[in-house]
C-alpha cells in the first residue's frame, strides 16, 4: 500500500512532466536579516540564477520601497530567458508598481498575494471569507489587466480550511490567475499532510486542469525540501525555493537540494527541471560570497565536506567504487574532480579558464586588474586555491568603491595586550587624512583609526573573520554589520593579514554610508 507522502511510481515508458523552478532569492531570501543586498548584488545574482536555468526569477516586491522598485526593473531589463516576476499584495497601488517596474521584461509575471487562514483573516486582516474572495478576485483580474502571466498565493495556505482553500483557488482561476501557489508560510506542515492537501485541491478546485499547482515552503521545523518534494510527487508542477535555502526565520526550500533530490531519485518523481545542475555549486558560492555569509562546510549538496571522505572505511569504500558513498557525482553539482592550484608562474589564460569555472566572467580590463593582483598574491602564498581566486574577483564591490581608499597601514602590538594602529587615507574630492589609534588588539585599534580618519562613529552588531582557503598563508575574509540611520550597513574584505582584511571592511561599510548619505546632501545644497 502506497503512503499519501510518496511519489507514484510510473513505468519507464511514461513521459516526464516539467516542474518549474521559481527562484526567491532576491525577494524572500533577501528578507532574512543580514541578507539585504545592493542593486548591483541583486543584478548580478539574477544574471547567475539566468545561467543556471532557473524558470522564474521574483526579482523583488516593487511597492515595499524606491530601490526596490529600481532593481526589479533593472533585473527586467537584463534578462531575456527567464520570466521575471514582481509581487504584490491584493492592492492595486502594489499591482500597479509590480506593473510598472515589469515594463522592460521579456517575459513578466505579476504574484498577488492574500492570506487565508482563520489566524490570518480575524487578527491580521480584519476580514470574513468573503471579503478575502472578493479582494483576492480583484486583485486578480487588475493584475491580468495589466500582465498576461498571474500567479496568486494564498498565505498560510496550509492552515487555511482545505474547503475554504478550494473555494478560493477556484474563485481566482475563473479571475484570470495562471499560477497557484500554496505556501506552508510558518513551516508548520509535514510531507504527509502536504501530499494530501496537494491531491484534495486537484479533486475539487473547479478549473485546476487550466492553471498549474505551486508550493512555497518554510523551514521552521526542517521539512520545508521533503514538504516541497512530497507536493511534487502529488502533483505540484512548480517548487519556490531559494539558493542555500535563505530565507525569513529558519529560511525556505533549498534550490539545489530540490533539484538534486528530483534528479537523484528520477526513477519515483518521474519529473525534470531545467536548471544546469553543473552550475550550482558556483552559483551558490556567488552567493554566499557577495553577502559574506558563511556556509556550512555540511551544507547539502554545495557544502565543502558534500563530497568529502575522511573515515578509513569511506575511503576503503570510494577506492572501489564511488557508488559506495557517493549518491552524486561531484562534477554534477560544479564541483571538480580535484581542486587546481595556480601559483606565481600560471599565466593570464588559465587564470581566466579556472575563473570561468567558478562562474566568473571578467571582460579585458577586468583581467588585467584581477591577473596583476593574482601575481601579487601568488608572490605572498604558495599555492593559489580556487576560494582565493574567488576572493580575488569578489574582493572588490563597485558599489564600496571609495570615495576614501586606504594609502598606508601600519599596525604594532604592545605587551599587555594593547595595540597601536597609524593609516593614512585618500578621498576622491583630493583629501588626505592621517591617523593614529590605540586600542585592545590591532583590529580594535586600526577600527579606531579609520573611525578618527573618516569622521563616522561604527557601532558594529556583528563581525567575523575566517579563512578562505588553506593554510597559515591563506586568505582571510573579514565581515563586519553597522547600524546606520535604522539599516543594518555591511562590509567585507579580503587579504592575508586579517588586520588588514577588518580594515577594508571598515572602510568598505564607511563606503556605503557616505553613498547611502550622498543624494540627501545634494537635495540640501541644492535647496
Amino acid at each position: 500500500m502506497q503512503t499519501v507522502n510518496q511519489p507514484t511510481q510510473n513505468n519507464d515508458e511514461a513521459p516526464r512532466e516539467r516542474v518549474r523552478i521559481f527562484d526567491t532569492t532576491l525577494r524572500d531570501g533577501e528578507q532574512a536579516p543580514g541578507y539585504s543586498m545592493t542593486r548591483a548584488q541583486k543584478r548580478r545574482i539574477a544574471q547567475a540564477l539566468a545561467e543556471l536555468g532557473v524558470d522564474i526569477i521574483e526579482a523583488g516586491f516593487a511597492q515595499a520601497s524606491d530601490d526596490d522598485f529600481a532593481a526589479v526593473q533593472a533585473i527586467a531589463g537584463d534578462l531575456r530567458g527567464p520570466t521575471v516576476c514582481a509581487l504584490a499584495r491584493c492592492q492595486f497601488g502594489d499591482i500597479e508598481a509590480a506593473a510598472r517596474a515589469l515594463e522592460p521584461a521579456h517575459h513578466a509575471r505579476i504574484h498577488v498575494f492574500i492570506a487565508t487562514s482563520p489566524l490570518h483573516r480575524e487578527h491580521k486582516l480584519g476580514m470574513s471569507k468573503a471579503q478575502v474572495i472578493d479582494n483576492a478576485v480583484a486583485g486578480v483580474r487588475r493584475a491580468r489587466e495589466l500582465c498576461g502571466d498571474v500567479e496568486f498565493s494564498a498565505e498560510d495556505a496550509l492552515r487555511t480550511e482545505p474547503e475554504f482553500l478550494a473555494e478560493v483557488l477556484s474563485a481566482v482561476i475563473a479571475a484570470g490567475a495562471s499560477t497557484l501557489n500554496v505556501p506552508d508560510t510558518v513551516g508548520y506542515t509535514t510531507p504527509a499532510e502536504m501530499a494530501e492537501r496537494i491531491a484534495y485541491l486537484r479533486r475539487h478546485v473547479q478549473g485546476i486542469e487550466r492553471a498549474v499547482l505551486s508550493v512555497h515552503c518554510h523551514n521552521d521545523l526542517g521539512m520545508a525540501v521533503a514538504n516541497s518534494l512530497a507536493a511534487v510527487g502529488a502533483g505540484a508542477r512548480q517548487v519556490e525555493c531559494t539558493l542555500t535555502g535563505i530565507g525569513e526565520r529558519a529560511g525556505n526550500a533549498a534550490l539545489e537540494e530540490v533539484v538534486m533530490a528530483l534528479k537523484t531519485r528520477s526513477e519515483l518523481y518521474r519529473v525534470d527541471t531545467g536548471i544546469a545542475t553543473q552550475r550550482l555549486y558556483p552559483t551558490a558560492r556567488l552567493l554566499t560570497n557577495l553577502l559574506g555569509m558563511h556556509l556550512p562546510r555540511n551544507k547539502a549538496v554545495v557544502g565543502e565536506n558534500a563530497f568529502a571522505h575522511e573515515a578509513g572505511i569511506h575511503q576503503h569504500g570510494m577506492l572501489k567504487h564511488r557508488g559506495t558513498y557517493e549518491i552524486m557525482r561531484p562534477e554534477d553539482v560544479g564541483f571538480a574532480r580535484s581542486q587546481l592550484v595556480l601559483g606565481k608562474h600560471s599565466g593570464r589564460h588559465a587564470l581566466r579558464e579556472r575563473l570561468a569555472t567558478l562562474g566568473h566572467e571578467p571582460d579585458e580590463a577586468q583581467l588585467d586588474e584581477l591577473f596583476t593582483r593574482f601575481k601579487t598574491l601568488a608572490d605572498k602564498k604558495r599555492e593559489v586555491f580556487d576560494n582565493d581566486l574567488e576572493a580575488l574577483a569578489l574582493g572588490r564591490d563597485p558599489d564600496a568603491l571609495g570615495p576614501w581608499r586606504i594609502v598606508q597601514l601600519h599596525t604594532s602590538s604592545h605587551v599587555g595586550g594593547m595595540a597601536s594602529a597609524t593609516v593614512k587615507l585618500t578621498h576622491e574630492d583630493g583629501r588626505q587624512a592621517s591617523e593614529a589609534s590605540i586600542g585592545d588588539g590591532p583590529v580594535h585599534a586600526v577600527l579606531r583609526t579609520i573611525e578618527r580618519a573618516t569622521g563616522h562613529a561604527l557601532e558594529i552588531g556583528d563581525f567575523q573573520i575566517r579563512s578562505l582557503s588553506v593554510g597559515g598563508d591563506a586568505q582571510g575574509q573579514a565581515t563586519l554589520s553597522v547600524e546606520h540611520e535604522g539599516r543594518e550597513v555591511r562590509g567585507k574584505g579580503v587579504s592575508t593579514d586579517i588586520v588588514e582584511a577588518a580594515a577594508l571592511a571598515a572602510l568598505e561599510v564607511v563606503n556605503r554610508i557616505e553613498r547611502l548619505s550622498a543624494p540627501t546632501r545634494r537635495a540640501a545644497n541644492q535647496s
